[in-house]
């Protein structure tokens, strides 16, 4: 475009200068320095093959695949793919495996929620009771955030300290209010593959959907040594989420929901001719649908194929084995439970002295100071009074295995670094909190105060990784509310201009 024909525009290559610049601020999202959000193949052909077919695929709105048909091909060759890899592709009892491409594993754990509300509504007509969606407490956050915009009671059931839940906590759950059963394979805060088989036989024997959220580990346990078996070969399995942004090697976001039955997935849709426009059917939550991502994971299922998928998952397998034989040799830290699937979660080790032990988030800002980013997670109360220990999430992909060697000598250099270190006690922010009220009667912070109230852990909008022990300290600390409250807060700030 001419300059003149703009209003104080900026010719092209100024536009992605600058946006180069910006991009130098990033985490990298290649070469294994970061264990967390990105899923790097260590296959640069993939990201090249990525590309092209995102940009043959830019101006396409997936909205009307009836304008489209190249959408719905896709689409079809991925849900197709998909249930290959979760054995959904032969005739079973319930009828045949179909679904949906979705933006990201949240739609697709929203959606699966959806649609066993509506279901259970239709055989409860006349009921004013409100369903419950019945997880472990280690169920991903997704499935919290639908409970409240699907108008369901959250039941959230406690793990053991290792992670890892009991199925006859969860079968003790299940009554006629429950619209739906979720199990995770694995859980994304340890590791832990909850007891599938056994929670969908229950389920199923009261008619009760169970969903199988694998939107971590769906496309790398279909080939992991030793997984049990989790998925629609189990008839109790009814819809299972997998994400193809994740161990698929696609870029962000798509994702997969898989339902065992043609009405199970219609559920999900929303359909209406009730105004004057076009007739508009969505079977996702979105309406227009960028098909830019959905044409990239189309492109590397069919480059990879599932003997390409094998390989990369060994690749991940070896990795996860010599980091947790790594792990073993770190005085005061030791691995949470005992994880399936390429992740691990680091704790500290109470089977030694204090003096002796390596906090996750101190080892968590230190690691990052030395170039390698993991992830917090803050500690958590349970219902039953039992505590999650606060930990740091490791997340391995093919490129671990590049970078292992460097990675493990910078980990036993963070360990030493703050081996010993008292966690964070974020003192005078939680008694300001205290005198304050906050987190009494639900008063939380509003947005001057939350600022503040960040500021004096040593959050600002410009503030770098590598120094959060602090914040992960206060948050796991404060009633839920207010630390929701700030993290908002936050998250807001950032963006403000």
């Amino acid at each position: 475009m001419n300059r003149a024909a703009g209003s104080h525009g900026s010719d092209s290559a100024e536009v992605l200068a600058r946006l180069r610049e910006l991009r130098e601020l990033d985490a990298p999202t290649h070469g294994g320095r970061v264990l967390s959000y990105v899923y790097d193949a260590g296959l640069p052909e993939l990201d090249a093959l990525a590309g092209r077919a995102a940009e043959l695929a830019r101006p396409l709105n997936g909205l009307d695949p009836t304008t489209f048909p190249s959408v719905a091909a896709m689409e079809r060759d991925l849900i197709s793919f998909t249930r290959r890899a979760l054995n959904g592709h032969r005739r079973r009892l319930g009828g045949p495996v179909v679904g949906s491409v979705t933006s990201g594993g949240t739609e697709s754990c929203l959606l699966a929620v959806k649609a066993a509300r509506d279901l259970w509504r239709r055989r409860h007509p006349d009921s004013r009771t409100v369903p419950r969606l019945v997880a472990p407490v280690t169920a991903h956050a997704a499935f919290q955030k639908a409970a409240r915009m699907f108008d369901l009671e959250w039941c959230p059931v406690p793990c053991d300290t290792d992670g890892s839940v009991r199925a006859t906590e969860l079968i003790g759950h299940l009554d006629d209010d429950v619209a739906l059963v979720v199990v995770s394979a694995p859980a994304y805060p340890s590791g832990a593959m909850d007891p599938i088989g056994s929670v969908s036989d229950a389920a199923s024997a009261r008619g009760i959907p169970c969903h199988v959220d694998a939107c971590f580990g769906g496309l790398a346990l279909p080939w992991w040594p030793g997984a049990p078996v989790w998925d629609f070969r189990l008839p109790g399995v009814t819809s299972i989420s997998a994400d193809l942004h994740k161990f698929g090697y696609a870029p962000k976001g798509v994702s997969v929901l898989l339902h065992r039955g043609r009405a199970p997935h219609r559920a999900q849709f929303f359909a209406t001719t009730g105004w004057p426009g076009y007739p508009v059917v969505n079977p996702t939550l979105l309406g227009s649908r960028s098909i830019s991502p959905i044409a990239a994971a189309w492109a590397i299922t069919r480059r990879l194929g599932a003997e390409g998928y094998r390989e990369l998952t060994a690749s991940c397998e070896r990795a996860t084995h010599r980091l947790v034989r790594a792990v073993d040799g770190i005085p005061g830290l030791a691995v949470q439970g005992r994880p399936m699937g390429p992740v691990l979660s680091l704790v500290a080790d109470e089977s030694v002295p204090s003096v002796r032990r390596v906090d996750p988030h101190h080892l968590t800002d230190a690691l990052t100071r030395l170039g390698f980013m993991i992830q917090h997670q803050p500690g958590h109360t349970q219902s039953n009074g039992v505590r999650l220990p606060h930990s740091a999430h490791l997340t391995i992909t093919p490129v671990t295995e590049q970078t292992a060697r460097e990675f493990i000598v910078a980990l036993q250099s963070a360990a030493d670094a703050v081996r010993g270190r008292r966690p964070a006690s974020p003192v005078a922010a939680l008694a300001a909190m205290r005198m304050l009220g906050y987190g009494v009667d639900g008063r939380v912070p509003g947005p001057s105060a939350a600022w503040a109230i960040l500021r004096s852990v040593g959050v600002s909008k410009r503030a770098k990784p590598g120094d959060q022990a602090q914040l992960m300290a206060l948050v796991e600390r404060l009633p839920p509310p207010v630390a929701e409250a700030l993290l908002c807060e936050l998250l807001a700030r950032i963006v403000e201009p």
